[in-house]
């Protein structure tokens, strides 16, 4: 059996937070989303994100905190692995 099309082109929030390298484990990255650290603007809906579980998908933009100052990405790509850094930097877009 397939994959659905919109499951093929989705991943969960914290699997996609932990290849792109802003969380250093899955369990971090999680506890950002249950936190409400995470916006998730998807077709032009801003929502804060509250399960860990919730679909990421190419073209969604995600702010958030890291490091005391707020990070804002378009996501470009969901990779199919936590890879080296510049692996992890093809995943997204950093705006202004």
């Amino acid at each position: 059996m397939k994959p659905a099309p919109e499951a093929a082109q989705s991943c969960r929030i914290d699997l996609w937070l932990w290849r792109a390298r802003f969380a250093k484990t899955r369990s971090l990255a999680a506890d950002m989303v249950e936190r409400g650290a995470i916006r998730l603007t998807h077709r032009g809906v801003q929502t804060r994100l509250d399960k860990p579980s919730r679909s990421v998908h190419p073209g969604d933009d995600i702010l958030f905190a890291q490091g005391g100052r707020l990070v804002a990405v378009r996501v470009l790509h969901l990779g199919e692995r936590r890879g080296p850094p510049e692996e992890a930097r093809a995943l997204y877009l950093l705006l202004d």
